[in-house]
């Protein structure tokens, strides 16, 4: 199971970099902030191989990356920046939650 830590070092560097860009589409002057996240999204990517190398497997993996960062960034979007979520993307984000439950699952 080596292949989680890269795996939660992609999840990490792919928040930051979402972090990032979402500061740079309210700040657009702030050039910096885009370089940032672009230079996060080539590291996070760089994660991404290694987890492959290291046994994450492209289904599972893939899974595991795309719900934990889309559930990270509706949490963030929520607390952080006050968006606003409906009562039906509150119930995909329970799903996804469901599904990374169910994907460990042995």
């Amino acid at each position: 199971m080596f292949w989680i830590f890269p795996l939660s070092l992609l999840i990490i560097f792919e928040v930051i970099a979402d972090i990032l860009a979402k500061e740079w589409s309210l700040k657009t002057h702030l050039w910096y902030l885009a370089f940032g996240a672009l230079a996060s999204y080539l590291i996070a990517n760089s994660f991404w191989l290694l987890a492959l190398k290291s046994g994450s497997g492209l289904a599972r993996g893939a899974v595991i990356f795309s719900v934990s960062t889309a559930i990270t960034a509706s949490l963030l979007g929520l607390i952080w920046y006050q968006e606003k979520m409906t009562a039906v993307q509150i119930i995909g984000v329970l799903v996804g939650i469901v599904s990374l439950v169910l994907i460990f699952w042995e």
